[in-house]
């Protein structure tokens, strides 16, 4: 966007019900807006009054995303990173807490000179303040202005905690413009009755609440089992002031993936691009042909989603299982390296507390069934969590893997796993156990990083993107991690921990034979990769590669984890094709 133009902002809202697919909704748009050839960026609301999403509960609130910066920020920032192909900042994640903190340090500066500190306008002018920033900040993918941003309201219209947000909303249309704001308000159409008739009230009421709050929607998402029934679509035109065309079904299909064709075939485009005259907006000639091939690879992969390919099975060994939110990032790791590798992934959930002998007692079939999925798996991946609930059995997982030759990813605490395991069962160390469950162990082969700071938590771990180089040795050089990383000497990952390997017990463990092939580019002394030597592929990262994955780029140990538990990890080492396992071959 030339200098001096105007950001376009699409607001999506959600009504009826929370978890209702805004966050999909958003991303789709913005990566359909980048097949225009347009500059993309995100922001996502959150109207809890925590600082971030740090100390939040996976369990509570889906996975922590941890990005470049450091930022700890909602999952949903993910999905914007994976889908547009872009880092963002912890500016992109508004959270009540961020605005009121910002505000109450200008009143202690005494900037509002004398006022008197209010919502409104103090906090809703800070909100538009927040979003226009971000709005004309130059993304990380072309260095241009962003010509639209995309704002995703989190909650649902009329929570109590939302209002303010709202209300911002409602004044920043007219701060920029009719032609520069729309709002797309994402709903529920629930069938209802043994007949199986969509019911349009849900949503009518979602929209006249919106309405009553100044926002009137252009676009209506709206999320159904099937696709909308005939006459649905008028009917909800009627009575949202909105034209049929701007009523858009939002079904349930094959994959996540394929929510940028459905809308892209009903027509959001065009809607999009005469509502915000999107046409009049000059783009580069190179930029709109990377467009056009986004979109071409993007129906690629989608279709590839869709074949009948091969199963392989993996089992996540973790302690958040009953919430696959927390772990969205790992499945989608997995998800983007299968399909890049021609493989459907099946995930077996395991819950790591399961495969424990407390288990055994009070509950053996849960015991057994944990077991028989762990074993009938053609790969493990134990990944990061917090606390102790479930490490033995995490060990436990990572001792089969050892023992048996199955393909195995430790992902953050799946590192420090391995390591205690190999300790334990290999070096003797029968008592090694990690400072962050046993703080005064008589062997720690797991300790607390000396310059973290024990007083807070917030925001206190080692966090964002820093260097990993890979080691000048025999191993390193010939390590197939490394190869799957295309035999650079240093990678930027991102991290999010508090304890790492104690270096006092390296030489060892390394003449035990798990190779520490990556260490921190900064010291050389933190353990940042490890790979066990005469093994099928036995990885582990301190930091967590499942947030730089992308659909048409997957992370490299996921890629090599699914390479291996496929029977294709040798061959593609060697230049070799890839199969899909029946008639075709493609090349990757």
């Amino acid at each position: 966007m030339a200098s001096g133009k105007q950001t376009k902002y699409i607001v999506v809202s959600g009504g009826v019900i929370s978890g209702i697919g805004k966050g999909i909704i958003a991303s789709s748009t913005g990566l359909l807006l980048k097949t225009l050839g347009l500059t993309v960026t995100s922001i996502k609301i959150d109207p809890y009054l925590n600082i971030d999403a740090g100390t939040l509960s996976p369990l509570d609130h889906g996975e922590v995303f941890v990005l470049d910066d450091g930022g700890e920020v909602d999952l949903d920032l993910g999905n914007y990173e994976r889908y547009l192909n872009v880092m963002l900042t912890r500016d992109n994640n508004i959270t009540t807490g961020k605005i009121y903190r910002e505000v109450i340090e200008k009143e202690r500066r005494g900037d509002y000179l004398g006022k008197t500190v209010q919502v409104v306008p103090h906090i809703t002018n800070g909100i538009q303040d927040w979003v226009e920033r971000v709005g004309r900040t130059p993304t990380s993918a072309n260095g241009r202005t962003p010509d639209v941003c995309i704002v995703e309201l989190g909650g649902t219209v009329g929570d109590i905690e939302s209002a303010p947000f709202i209300e911002a909303m409602r004044q920043f249309q007219f701060r920029v413009g009719h032609d520069n704001f729309c709002l797309i308000h994402v709903s529920l159409v629930p069938v209802v009755g043994a007949v199986g008739e969509q019911k349009t009230k849900p949503t009518q009421a979602s929209v006249r609440d919106l309405r009553g709050l100044g926002l009137s929607p252009d676009i209506l998402a709206c999320r159904s089992a099937h696709p909308l029934e005939d006459g649905i679509r008028e009917k909800l035109g009627m009575f949202c002031q909105v034209s049929p065309q701007q009523v858009f079904s939002v079904h349930d299909c094959e994959s996540l993936y394929h929510i940028p064709i459905l809308l892209r075939q009903q027509g959001i485009v065009d809607v999009l691009t005469d509502r915000l005259k999107l046409a009049q907006l000059s783009i580069p000639a190179e930029i709109a042909a990377e467009g056009d091939t986004l979109w071409a690879q993007w129906r690629e992969f989608a279709r590839r989603r869709a074949r009948d390919l091969e199963k392989t099975t993996i089992a996540i060994v973790g302690k958040y299982t009953y919430l696959a939110d927390s772990y969205i990032s790992v499945v989608k790791g997995l998800e983007h390296a299968g399909l890049n590798v021609n493989r459907q992934v099946k995930i077996s959930w395991v819950e790591a507390s399961n495969l424990e002998e407390a288990t055994m007692q009070k509950d053996p079939l849960k015991y057994h069934e944990a077991w028989q999925h762990l074993c009938a798996a053609d790969g493990i991946l134990v990944p990061g969590g917090f606390g102790e609930r479930g490490f033995e059995g995490m060990v436990l997982a990572a001792k089969w893997a050892r023992e048996h030759r199955v393909p195995y990813l430790g992902i953050c605490l799946g590192l420090q796993v391995a390591v205690i395991e190999l300790a334990r069962n290999v070096c003797g160390k029968t008592n090694a156990h990690s400072a962050e469950f046993r703080e005064n162990c008589e062997m720690p082969a797991v300790i607390f990083m000396p310059e973290i700071d024990r007083t807070t938590m917030g925001g206190t771990m080692r966090l964002g993107s820093r260097p990993t180089r890979f080691q000048d040795s025999a191993a390193a050089r010939s390590s197939k991690i490394r190869k799957l990383y295309g035999g650079v000497d240093e990678v930027h990952e991102r991290h999010r921990h508090r304890y790492e390997v104690n270096p006092d017990l390296v030489e060892e463990l390394e003449a035990a034979g798990l190779h520490f092939v990556g260490r921190d580019s900064e010291t050389g002394e933190r353990m940042e990769i490890l790979e066990m030597a005469n093994h099928p592929y036995f990885v582990a990262a301190q930091y967590h590669p499942e947030y730089l994955t992308r659909p048409l780029n997957p992370s490299p140990p996921f890629l090599g984890l699914l390479l291996a538990a496929s029977g294709q990890l040798d061959g593609y080492l060697a230049g070799e094709e890839l199969t899909h396992g029946t008639d075709a071959k493609l090349k990757l």
